[in-house]
């Protein structure tokens, strides 16, 4: 989920989201990364954060979490 969308932003879509689909893991991803950014998007119910350039390793540890 992109933090930065330009008719929706991140928490509203994943919010909205959350609605019909509790499961789903989103996994919040930004290159404008704020202090307090990655608390909100786990606020809005994503399941993790990552900034870009998007690191490989990082993105597959953070995948491989959540692979039962």
């Amino acid at each position: 989920m992109d933090i930065k969308m330009p008719k929706m932003n991140d928490h509203d879509a994943t919010t909205e989201i959350r609605k019909f689909n509790k499961d789903l893991v989103i996994i919040a991803q930004t290159a404008y990364a704020l202090r307090g950014d990655k608390e909100k998007a786990i606020e809005a119910g994503c399941n993790d954060y990552i900034t870009k350039p998007i690191n490989k390793k990082l993105l597959l540890e953070i995948i491989n979490k959540f692979i039962d």
